[in-house]
C-alpha cells in the first residue's frame, strides 16, 4: 500500500538518490507545510523532458501540500554551472539570459501554477545582480574552505582539464541562493540533481553557520534510458517541452518508443499512475507491453501539453499504422503544387522537413531501405515526388520504423 508521506511517495517511484538526513526528511514532509525549492538554469529558452525529474517531484510535494519555489538562475547563468561538464559554458548576454528566464518560468507556471498562488517564482538575478564583492566575501566567502571545494565531484572533474575562477564562485553562489530563500520564504529544504550534492550540501553548511539553523537537502537519480543515453535526449537533439521547438506528436513518439526495459521506470517517474496500475502495466510482455508504452506516452503528453494535444497525438500515432485515426496532429508542412509539379527531389524533402540531417543522410537512408514514402520503400536516391504521389490525406513520408512527416499540398 502507497504511504502518504511524500518522502516515500518519492523514494517508491524512484525519484530519491541522497538525502542529508532521511528520518528529518520523512519527518518534515510528513508534518506542517514546508517551503522548499529547486532552481533552473537560464541556458535555453526552453527546459527538456530530463528537467522533468525535479518538476514531477515538486509536483508530488506540492500535492501532500507543500509549497514549491521555482526558482530561475538568471545571475547563476551569467557564471555557469560547472557540474557534470568537461568544458567550460558558453557565455550567454544578459539580455538572451532574462528571455530564458521569462520562458522557463512561464513554463514552470503551467506544472506548478504560479498564478494560482500555489507556488513562489523567484529569478536569483533579483539578489545576486546586485551583490558588492568585497562584502559578499567577508560575509559568505568566509565560510568556504577551497580544500573541501576542491574535492567536490564536480569540482574535481574539471580541475584536471582547467577550471575558470568565475565557475569556481558558482558554488558559493548557489548555497548563497538557499541562504536567501530562507531568509525570504523560510524555504527549509533545497532538492536538485545528484550532481548537484555538493552544492546544496554547501547551502545546508552556509544556512547552519551563519543563521544556526538546520535545513535540508535531497538530490534525485539523474536518469538514463537502458541503452545509456541520457534522459532528454535524442540523436535527433533535445525533447523540448515546447510545443513551438517540438511538436506534441513528437513529444508523444519519444515516450511510446522508449526501449521496453525502461517502461516501468519511466511510467513511476514521469506519471501519477497509482503504483498498482504501473505494476501491472509493466508485467504486460510482447506485443501487449505497446500498451504500457501508449498509456505512458499519453499520460506524460497529457501532463505538458494537456489532454486533447495526448488524444491528438495519439489519433496521429494510430493514422500513422493505418489503424485509423486523425492524421492533423503529425507534424506537417505545406507545399506548393508547382514544386511537386516539377518534380520534388526525396532527398531534398526529407532533408527539409527534418527527418533526415541532411540529404547526405537522406541518400544513406535510400541506399539502406529505409526511407518511406505513402508506405512505399524509396529505391532510388534520384526518386522525386509528382502530383501521382498525393492521397485524400496528402502524402506520408516516414524515416526508419517510426519518424513521421505529412506533406499537404495547396494550388
Amino acid at each position: 500500500m502507497t504511504s502518504n508521506n511524500a518522502y516515500d511517495i518519492l523514494q517508491e517511484r524512484g525519484f530519491i538518490a541522497q538525502v542529508t538526513d532521511e528520518a528529518a526528511v520523512r519527518k518534515m514532509l510528513a508534518g506542517r507545510a514546508i517551503t522548499f525549492y529547486v532552481g533552473f538554469d537560464g541556458t535555453a529558452d526552453s527546459m527538456h523532458a530530463g528537467h522533468l525529474v525535479p518538476v514531477m517531484a515538486m509536483m508530488h510535494l506540492q500535492r501532500a501540500g507543500h509549497r514549491p519555489i521555482g526558482l530561475v538562475g538568471g545571475g547563476t547563468t551569467m557564471v555557469g554551472d560547472p557540474s557534470g561538464k568537461t568544458e567550460m559554458r558558453q557565455m550567454l548576454m544578459e539580455e538572451t539570459i532574462e528571455a530564458n528566464a521569462q520562458k522557463i518560468h512561464a513554463q514552470l507556471n503551467h506544472y506548478l501554477h504560479f498564478d494560482e498562488g500555489r507556488a513562489i517564482p523567484e529569478n536569483n538575478a533579483h539578489w545576486l545582480l546586485d551583490l558588492k564583492y568585497i562584502p559578499f566575501l567577508r560575509e559568505i566567502g568566509r565560510h568556504f574552505s577551497v580544500n573541501r571545494m576542491l574535492a567536490a565531484e564536480a569540482y574535481k572533474v574539471r580541475y584536471e582539464r582547467g577550471l575558470s575562477f568565475i565557475e569556481f564562485n558558482y558554488q558559493l553562489l548557489q548555497a548563497y541562493d538557499f541562504l536567501e530563500l530562507y531568509r525570504r520564504y523560510g524555504c527549509t529544504m533545497q532538492m536538485g540533481g545528484d550532481d548537484q550534492w555538493s552544492n546544496l550540501l554547501a547551502g545546508v553548511d552556509l544556512i547552519r553557520r551563519v543563521e544556526g539553523a538546520t535545513v535540508e537537502a535531497m538530490t534525485y537519480h539523474l536518469l538514463t534510458t537502458a541503452s545509456g543515453a541520457k534522459m532528454g535526449k535524442t540523436a535527433a537533439g533535445a525533447v523540448w517541452l515546447d510545443p513551438h521547438k517540438l511538436a506534441p506528436y513528437d513529444y508523444y513518439q519519444y515516450w511510446i518508443n522508449c526501449d521496453d526495459r525502461d517502461v516501468e521506470k519511466l511510467l513511476k517517474i514521469f506519471t501519477f499512475l497509482p503504483l498498482d496500475e504501473i505494476k501491472r502495466l509493466a508485467a504486460l510482455e510482447g506485443a501487449e507491453l505497446r500498451e504500457a508504452k501508449r498509456v505512458l506516452a499519453f499520460e506524460a503528453t497529457k501532463i505538458t501539453h494537456g489532454e486533447s494535444e495526448a488524444h491528438a497525438a495519439e489519433e496521429a500515432a494510430r493514422a500513422a499504422f493505418a489503424q485509423g485515426g486523425d492524421m492533423s496532429a503529425m507534424p506537417t508542412t505545406t507545399l506548393d503544387f508547382a514544386r511537386l509539379e516539377r518534380g520534388l527531389g526525396v532527398l531534398e524533402i526529407f532533408s527539409e522537413v527534418g527527418l533526415t540531417q541532411s540529404r547526405g543522410e537522406a541518400r544513406r537512408m535510400v541506399q539502406q531501405g529505409g526511407l518511406y514514402v505513402n508506405d512505399q520503400r524509396i529505391d532510388e536516391v534520384e526518386a522525386v515526388l509528382t502530383p501521382a504521389n498525393l492521397t485524400p490525406a496528402g502524402i506520408l513520408l516516414r524515416a526508419g520504423k517510426k519518424k513521421y512527416h505529412r506533406l499537404v499540398v495547396e494550388e
